[in-house]
């Protein structure tokens, strides 16, 4: 059983909703009281932390209660194990985090937000792989290149993506991102893609599609898209002041 003993009243809260939201069964203490006997992992704040040391702790901050709660959940199941992060590639990456053999969380973001949340999610772990699915060449590359100071492995993703059942529509996804996560794959530091022309004429269309005045974007502009310097919009602003200058 989790048990929580702060008196913290920020982290109190952070991590009671956090565990209550995911249905998890815990009790509350004081930190002065005594254990319950089912006691199996401790969540407490960073003052009452060596008060528990006979037993599995977890330090919660105020700001971080599902991070607490993630790795209260991996103590308590014996997982603890390595912080994956597996990356279905695309215009919405999903992104699968687990814990040894646990999901502990998911996402499914714009590709300019997935760095920052798999930052974000691989922050302090020790030893964090990030695998990312082949699929999508340009965002897949774009992701790699972007990533810092973390192992990335590149994943054949083929057959990773499951059969979606009547009322999973969106979850594809991030599922796949959950079997990318338990492959292993190639390290790499960088990766080059060369764009091809059908991937240029895809971002041509999709900047026409955003455009005000129904205008793509030339090559040179598509080119730099495909390689993550610049965001369609970007590249629709430059196009925009190229015509001013015209």
């Amino acid at each position: 059983m989790i048990v929580v003993a702060t008196e913290d009243f920020e982290v109190y809260h952070g991590v009671v909703s956090e565990l209550r939201d995911r249905g998890v069964t815990f009790t509350t203490i004081e930190p002065d009281d005594d254990l319950p006997d089912r006691t199996a992992v401790v969540v407490t704040d960073e003052g009452h932390a060596d008060a528990f040391a006979t037993v599995p702790t977890v330090v919660a901050e105020p700001d971080e209660p599902r991070r607490a709660v993630d790795g209260a959940l991996a103590a308590l199941r014996g997982t603890g194990g390595r912080t994956v992060v597996g990356v279905d590639p695309g215009r919405k990456p999903g992104i699968a985090v687990l814990a040894g053999d646990v999901v502990v969380a998911a996402f499914q973001v714009p590709l300019a937000d997935a760095v920052d949340v798999i930052e974000r999610e691989v922050a302090d772990a020790p030893d964090p792989v990030v695998r990312i699915g082949d699929g999508a060449r340009l965002q897949g590359s774009q992701l790699v290149n972007d990533l810092e100071d973390v192992r990335v492995e590149v994943v054949d993703e083929t057959g990773t993506t499951p059969y979606l059942g009547t009322g999973t529509r969106g979850m594809g996804d991030v599922l796949a991102a959950v079997n990318i996560a338990r492959l292993e794959g190639e390290v790499v530091d960088t990766r080059e893609v060369e764009p091809t022309a059908g991937e240029l004429q895809v971002i041509k269309d999709r900047s026409r599609e955003r455009s005000e005045t129904n205008r793509a974007i030339d090559e040179v502009l598509a080119r730099r898209v495909a390689t993550g310097e610049l965001t369609i919009e970007e590249a629709l602003s430059e196009h925009r002041g190229d015509g001013e200058n015209q």
